[in-house]
């Protein structure tokens, strides 16, 4: 049976949706763009399939779609910005296939003018047909919190900018399919915009407050008391907590490549949060010398590598860096995480812990990186000799906090 939708790129951006679209009940093939670690569980993915879902590789699907929306990953080029190589193989695979009246989406984060830039230029070129008038085009800024249960996204509101009000109004009917709410900016360079804002605000609050963590532990003043204090204030603040570093799929960007200019605040943010690995190892290394031990030789275990709590999604993590700046100190690292079975190092094998109580018992140092719902976190600080929290996830006294 064709499909309605043909989602392509299925990462991280692409799988969620689909999975949205199937829930909703509409007949979606999926397109690989390449190899894409998602964010299902394959216990998801398994019901997607059962429920209708399609993988596809034969690239003549996605001209038997109204709908083509397209996913790809995007990452740091070398120049500060992002590499669309991905989004650009994706939309030249789409226009040899693209039929008149189609409607077709960019989801995936990329600087403002891409849409009705390089991907409307690739589209037109390798289809023959015309933009806003024999095909729909659209931006729509990608909004996946994975593992939220609170947020999904069928009560997320999705924004659409397309490149005329007919391209908008086609858009907005079929994420009406998907979601509650849409809605309509005023075209598809303000839509791209939001992904940059989105973004750019949530990489500048969190550099905020990991700044206010060493500049409190400096002090001696308890940053978790003042956060607790200072999100019940009910207007004008929102509550972000440190870390060891900030990961995922959504980066800051440097608009230099792309429009000249740089956003001061996102390229500090970016500055403050790329501080905080080594900011964790100084803190361990601290730690362990008040307790009469050396880094060099120092067993030390890594709980949680993932970038994000119950997700086996290791994109941007700052465990990497975190391991990497201890082993140089002379550290044997070893790791627990119970959704990542094997983990790499300067392209060695960290070896995995198996019992979590025992391994920390054993540790000199145990630093808790991410706060997983299957970590017993009272009985883990019982446990470990030496408790680095980074996180604020253990009880107040338990552990050392960042």
């Amino acid at each position: 049976m064709p499909a309605d939708l043909a989602v392509i790129g299925l990462g991280p951006f692409g799988l969620p949706l689909a999975q949205a679209a199937v829930a909703a009940g509409i007949p979606t093939v999926g397109y690989r763009t390449g190899p894409e670690p998602g964010s299902l569980s394959p216990a998801e993915q398994r019901r997607m399939l059962a429920q209708g879902f399609r993988v596809t590789t034969s690239a003549a699907e996605l001209g038997r779609v109204r709908t083509a929306v397209i996913c790809a990953p995007t990452a740091p080029a070398a120049d500060g910005g992002l590499d669309l190589g991905q989004v650009e193989a994706a939309a030249r695979t789409l226009a040899a296939q693209l039929r008149p009246h189609t409607t077709v989406i960019l989801e995936s984060p990329v600087p403002p003018g891409t849409t009705e830039g390089p991907l409307l230029r690739l589209l037109e070129s390798g289809s023959g047909l015309r933009a806003g008038r024999d095909f729909h085009l659209a931006h729509c800024p990608s909004r996946v919190d994975p593992g939220n249960r609170d947020h999904t996204p069928a009560n997320t509101p999705k924004v659409i900018g397309g490149l005329t009000p007919a391209c908008t109004e086609s858009a907005a009917a079929f994420y009406g399919r998907i979601t509650d709410k849409v809605v309509r900016a005023r075209g598809p360079r303000e839509a791209e915009t939001v992904q940059l804002l989105e973004t750019n605000f949530r990489h500048v609050n969190i550099a905020l407050v990991n700044e206010m963590a060493a500049l409190c532990h400096d002090l001696g003043i308890d940053l978790w008391d003042v956060l607790r204090c200072a999100e019940t204030k009910p207007f004008g603040f929102l509550t972000f907590r440190p870390g060891p570093g900030v990961g995922g799929h959504t980066v800051p960007q440097d608009l230099t490549a792309h429009a000249g200019r740089t956003l001061r605040m996102a390229e500090l943010a970016q500055e403050v949060n790329g501080r905080m690995p080594r900011y964790v190892v100084q803190r361990a290394a601290a730690l362990l010398n008040e307790h009469g031990k050396s880094a060099r030789g120092a067993r030390v275990l890594l709980l949680g590598v993932t970038y994000k709590a119950d997700l086996a999604d290791l994109q941007g993590s700052p465990a990497q860096e975190i391991a990497v700046r201890l082993m140089e100190l002379g550290a044997s690292v070893s790791y627990h995480d119970p959704h990542v079975p094997s983990w790499n190092v300067l392209d060695r094998p960290v070896p995995r812990a198996d019992s979590l109580y025992e391994a920390a018992a054993d540790a000199d140092l145990t630093i808790l990186l991410q706060q997983h719902r299957t970590y017993d976190l009272q009985g883990l600080s019982v446990k470990a000799q030496l408790l680095l929290d980074t996180r604020g996830a253990t009880p107040t006294g338990a552990a050392h906090r960042l």
